[in-house]
């Protein structure tokens, strides 16, 4: 098996190219969301043979060890780009204090403990939770984390940026509950909006702030609005309240430059033509096969939008080895078609997802190379 690669040649500029349709491409680049802390500790260790240190909140040379360790799993593994999350409290982000559900974690590379949103009634529930809720601030946000991976990148290589969890995302999970939401959209409607509006400005902010980064390519923000069937709250409701603010963030990058990658779960065909018309994102990720494979949604919208990722999160986790690979090379012969698509899981790298099903995975697309 190839991965980890003993010398990669990440090269960016030909990501972009292949995503945004203006190559066709001799290779499939590879993208993720995420990699689970515990997947990029498994594979630092017993994959690449390095030392993991644990940083410390306050202790800048642990920090940098650690940030070294996730750029070098990111390079090794065949990307071409780092993307930040908040897999450790001393990265720069914005973070939304709210009320959570504790489980056991029993996937095989458990961190012991599992957070689950809060369904019914969240933090913000009336003008005066509004009032007195701690608000992150913009201005107090310390962006060495980015600044020392942008120093310290393989040549090659770039970052997508993302601060938090999506407007939707945050205001449903993190402040109001769903249950609790779906009561003052029509008791309160004005300290609905109010709240919506307070997240998409303080995450624009945040992308304002980050803007000319070096090596910064584009926005990767992730922002869950449907399930199994439709959108979580009714189309109406997110054209009025949720992609106003996406399709600001999406024309600051492209007012920079920059590309702008939606990563959203569920059934959202629903807003698929506002996205792409309206919002104007660069590329689409998430993909469920129950709901719409990857496959589908390529022929579908291909011609007109990029597409991230599809694997199954399922099949990636279940299917033995052969049946993996024929699976994943089907993907790739679809999807490659014309450009405008990179390899990668339905989701993200989760520590419940076998590290040799991923990397066969990888194995598949890096074979295209």
């Amino acid at each position: 098996m190839k991965v980890p690669l003993e010398h990669p040649r990440p090269d960016i500029e030909d990501f972009v190219e292949i995503i945004t349709r203006r190559k066709t491409p001799g290779r499939v680049p590879l993208v993720e969301l995420h990699i689970d802390k515990e997947v990029i500790k498994y594979i630092t260790e017993k994959k690449l043979g390095e030392k993991w240190i644990e940083p410390s909140s306050d202790d800048r040379k642990t920090q940098k060890i650690a940030l070294k360790n996730y750029i070098n799993c990111w390079y090794r593994l065949g990307y071409d780009f780092v993307r930040l999350t908040g897999d450790f409290r001393f990265l720069a982000g914005l973070s939304f204090t709210s009320k959570v559900r504790r489980g056991k974690d029993t996937a095989f590379l458990s961190r012991g403990q599992r957070n689950w949103v809060e369904e019914e009634k969240g933090v913000i529930s009336s003008w005066k939770d509004f009032e007195e809720y701690p608000w992150p601030s913009v201005d107090k946000v310390d962006l060495w984390p980015y600044e020392f991976i942008s120093e310290n990148l393989p040549e090659g290589m770039g970052i997508f940026a993302c601060p938090s969890m999506g407007i939707f995302e945050v205001g449903v999970n993190e402040l109001f509950g769903y249950e609790n939401l779906c009561y003052l959209i029509y008791d309160n409607p004005d300290l609905v909006k109010a709240v919506f509006d307070r997240i998409g400005e303080l995450i624009y902010e945040w992308y304002r702030k980050i803007v000319g980064l070096k090596n910064l390519v584009g926005f990767f923000q992730g922002d869950d609005m449907g399930f199994k069937t439709s959108t979580l709250l009714s189309p109406d409701f997110l054209k009025d309240h949720v992609l106003p603010w996406h399709k600001k963030i999406a024309s600051l990058a492209h007012e920079h430059g920059l590309l702008y990658l939606l990563h959203s779960c569920g059934n959202i065909d629903s807003i698929m033509k506002d996205l792409i018309e309206d919002v104007k994102i660069d590329a689409k990720h998430s993909f469920e096969d129950d709901i719409m494979p990857v496959t589908v949604f390529k022929k579908k919208y291909g011609n007109r939008v990029g597409v991230l990722g599809g694997v199954d999160m399922d099949k990636l986790c279940r299917l033995k080895e052969d049946e993996l690979r024929e699976y994943v090379d089907n993907i790739l012969d679809e999807c490659m078609q014309g450009g405008g698509y990179a390899l990668g899981s339905g989701n993200s790298i989760t520590n419940y997802v076998p590290v040799k099903n991923y990397f066969i995975m990888l194995d598949e697309g890096l074979k295209q190379k």
